[in-house]
């Protein structure tokens, strides 16, 4: 600003209108086995059919894990999923020799295996598995004697040629072009054999090649980017100018050939077992680790299929991750043995509870979940976790955080068959006094979620679900919007603009039912000379959250003839 000599009027413009930012309160985040796609990369899927087209159909190995995941998406559209292999995964490869090669995603492949020759042949499947093992991959240059008789032809317009950007810059005979096309060999991904999945049109052997956009058109980068089932890993022998820039090729035009350059992918395999040496807990948890950073992954329910073998360590990870975020929940499972088959479930799962951490940021549910595997035909046990972490996810879809995601409004349990055991009314009272939430079947009313109650051990408002969802939604709204604030002056004028920006909204959250009362403190009372002096900021936010309704007492209370109730009303 200009230093004024002269009287005069300055007009100086200040924003006070910032308000507080709609957060996120319904993004689930799991870690499983999977028959496909990228391993130890997050992907958002937003429905089942996207679960299956980025993953695969499920197998006996994979399908508790794909249900797990599947069942979270029959209640929320946004869930963060993490593959998970054992040791021994590989991809396919076209010339390993029966070895495959393990390249996770497309991280991995541009860090390790981007430049070529490893000695596995010109193709490997995008991912590990032996899905990869039925794929076949058909190149054809502009010198193939017959394109009619080629096998794929129908999949094409015409033979390929020279490509019009070689043209342009005055190559008319460089002969650049090549198809490809990615072929279902043994019918593994569509049932029927032979049946061409994906086809790759006029790409060029060119370095420098351009689509008329401006894109590449080099048929490793084409296909590197657009391919769903395979990597380039090397060029084939018989294109031996391959790579080369269209104005550089040595002899002015690329190596042509009058065969289909063709090869079958093998040496796939799974490892998706669960047990020790496939996919262990210790193997979950790496998977876990990608959603830890609160900063970076925006994630808020969180959970797993409880492992056969370690159904214990993958909640204790869970809970560590949930408690050390502060901005999400984890929702375990006991192990399927100790409900299903189990002669006393429920002590066998009250000792599962007892042996976890207290914490608010996690839920326990009491059952295992008799659901149809239609990919397979056959009726499985999974672990309600995904179930659970789903009712919250419709919670914030159709209410708020703050409303319960149990009962008969919120807590019905879709595509269940049945429950592994319908606790009685003792049983569930055993089962909340262990921190356990209930899952239920009452005649004429379906099966619910019967409780929601947290982990935590000690008397809290925090130990409900609905509470600490609340306060969740708070901190994380309310925090994110504060950075607004970072690096301005501790004065009165930020203390009071934070204010005029919190104030609002909490009110409209009490409008909606999530608080009863609240205060903000922001002022020189909290804001002491010492703490501007140590850069610091400092508001108190009292909240009175709103409370689930757990017990209902009915008292009918019958009178004499001739009495008026309001003699009897308060006795």
């Amino acid at each position: 600003m200009a230093f004024q000599v002269s009287p005069g009027v300055e007009v100086k413009e200040i924003d006070a209108t910032s308000v507080i930012p709609a957060v996120s309160t319904a993004i689930g985040g799991t870690v499983g086995a999977f028959n496909w796609g990228p391993v130890l990369e997050i992907r958002t899927i937003g429905s089942e059919n996207e679960l299956s087209e980025v993953f695969g159909t499920p197998d006996d190995n994979t399908a508790k894990h794909f249900l797990t995941a599947a069942a979270f998406l029959k209640y929320g559209n946004a869930l963060k999923v993490v593959r998970v292999v054992g040791g021994d995964a590989k991809n396919a490869v076209s010339g390993g020799g029966g070895t495959g090669q393990l390249i996770k995603n497309e991280e991995d492949y541009d860090n390790n295996y981007s430049t070529g020759s490893l000695s596995v042949g010109d193709w490997t499947a995008k991912y590990p598995g032996v899905l990869g093992n039925s794929l076949k991959v058909s190149v054809i240059s502009q010198g193939i004697t017959s394109f009619t008789g080629w096998t794929y032809a129908a999949n094409f317009d015409s033979a390929p040629g020279t490509s019009d950007y070689a043209v342009s810059i005055g190559k008319s005979g460089a002969n650049d072009e090549l198809h490809v096309a990615v072929i279902d060999e043994d019918g593994l991904w569509t049932g029927t054999a032979g049946t061409v999945l994906e086809t790759f049109a006029f790409v060029s052997q060119g370095s420098d090649a351009k689509k008329s956009d401006g894109t590449t058109n080099y048929y490793k980068d084409v296909i590197n980017n657009n391919s769903k089932y395979i990597w380039w890993t090397d060029h084939n022998s018989n294109l031996g100018e391959a790579g080369n820039t269209i104005s550089g090729v040595p002899g002015g035009s690329f190596t042509t050939h009058t065969a289909a350059m063709e090869a079958s992918l093998d040496s796939g395999v799974d490892d998706n077992a669960e047990g020790t040496g496939n996919v262990t807990a210790a193997v979950i948890a790496t998977g876990f680790d990608l959603l830890e950073d609160a900063e970076t992954v925006d994630v808020n329910l969180l959970f797993a299929h409880p492992d056969a073998n370690g159904a214990e360590l993958i909640a204790e990870d869970l809970i560590s991750i949930a408690t050390a975020r502060k901005d999400c929940m984890a929702f375990v499972s006991p192990p399927i043995a100790d409900t299903v088959g189990e002669a006393n479930p429920v002590a066998a799962v009250k000792a599962f509870a007892d042996g976890l951490t207290s914490t608010s940021y996690a839920s326990c549910d009491s059952s295992a979940l008799y659901v149809y595997d239609k990919y397979n035909d056959v009726y499985r046990y999974i672990g309600a976790a995904g179930h659970v972490a789903g009712l919250c996810a419709n919670a914030s879809n159709v209410a708020d955080a703050w409303f319960s995601p149990a009962g008969v409004t919120r807590g019905q349990l879709l595509g269940v068959t049945k429950l592994a055991y319908n606790p009685k009314k003792a049983d569930r009272d055993t089962l909340y006094k262990a921190r356990v939430n209930p899952l239920v079947s009452f005649p004429g009313q379906g099966m619910m979620l019967f409780g929601d109650k947290t982990l935590l051990s000690k008397p809290s408002a925090f130990d409900r679900i609905n509470v600490r969802r609340l306060f969740i939604a708070l901190e994380k709204a309310i925090s994110t919007a504060a950075k607004a604030q970072l690096f301005e002056f501790n004065d009165e004028f930020t203390r009071a603009n934070f204010r005029n920006m919190v104030e609002p909204f909490l009110r409209d959250v009490k409008g909606r039912r999530g608080v009863t009362d609240f205060s903000v403190i922001c002022d020189t009372t909290n804001n002491t000379g010492a703490v501007i002096d140590g850069n610091r900021f400092v508001a108190d936010i009292f909240i009175k959250p709103a409370r689930s309704i757990n017990f209902i007492t009915l008292n009918f209370i019958a009178t004499r003839t001739g009495v008026d109730f309001s003699e009897i009303a308060g006795s």
